[in-house]
């Protein structure tokens, strides 16, 4: 049984900076702030079920998300890691909680609860956590969750989703993934996979999320049926050709993916 209706929605595919970033006059910059194609907030998306909805991280953009969508309300997130861009925008979700008196539900690994928790302390008291480590269903979706190598910034989580017989991964942030990391990224349909550059020529030790030459490679490993790119800098312009495999593409604001085909 294929997925019927189901669809995914990239809401943010910037890096923790975002495009334009405020101190730059480069040539992408530039272009994001005159005419906005290069434009990129922080990444999230939102995955559509019918009537249910679920939002995969909720970084200081979130409430722009929102208003751009035409949402009052969200009431289900997914958070892969406690990194500012990507929880940045939890305050003003609780916010909101509090004014619509409608409890949020935060899902996360138990460790990011309680890295969010340290740092929002308040927030308990607006939304219900749950910890994933062992799955979860939203919208139908069966998710599991498993750590990835964040290079200099430690550690952040992948989600694998499965519905029928479509099966993808939502992986923003990570580099230079063990065998073992590798694994549940085979025998997918789509891949949601972070590329900050097109080559980033910084120290190996002080990077943290891969580049699309070293994405290549891995892809070549795992081979996912289609593979989209998100979480990118400055570095990219997505007006120029860019290094892309078969069936590689580059997530564009406002874009939104059949997760059936």
């Amino acid at each position: 049984m294929r997925v019927s209706g189901d669809t995914l929605t990239f809401l943010g595919t910037g890096d923790a900076m975002g495009v334009p970033r405020v101190y730059c006059d480069c040539e992408v910059c530039t272009e994001a702030r005159n005419t906005g194609v290069n434009r990129r907030l922080r990444s999230s998306v939102m995955v559509e079920c019918g009537e249910a909805s679920f939002m995969i991280d909720c970084g200081p953009d979130w409430r722009f998300m929102m208003e751009g969508l035409g949402k009052r309300k969200m009431r289900d997130m997914l958070i892969t890691h406690a990194h500012f861009d990507h929880i940045g925008g939890l305050p003003e979700w609780s916010d909101a909680c509090r004014w619509l008196g409608e409890k949020g539900r935060l899902y996360a690994p138990a460790d990011v609860l309680e890295q969010i928790v340290r740092q929002y302390p308040w927030l308990p008291r607006q939304m219900e956590m749950t910890a994933v480590d062992d799955g979860i269903t939203l919208g139908g979706w069966e998710i599991s969750c498993w750590k990835v190598n964040h290079g200099k910034n430690g550690y952040s989580y992948a989600y694998r989703l499965q519905k029928g017989e479509y099966t993808w991964v939502y992986n923003s942030d990570s580099i230079n993934l063990s065998p073992a990391e590798k694994e549940p990224l085979k025998g997918l349909d789509l891949l949601v996979l972070g590329t900050s550059f097109v080559h980033e020529t910084a120290i190996f030790e002080s990077r943290s999320v891969y580049d699309m030459k070293e994405a290549a490679q891995l892809l070549s490993e795992v081979n996912p049926r289609q593979t989209i790119y998100t979480h990118m800098s400055h570095d990219v312009d997505v007006r120029k050709e860019l290094p892309l495999s078969e069936g590689v593409s580059v997530a564009m604001t406002g874009m939104t993916v059949d997760l059936s085909k």
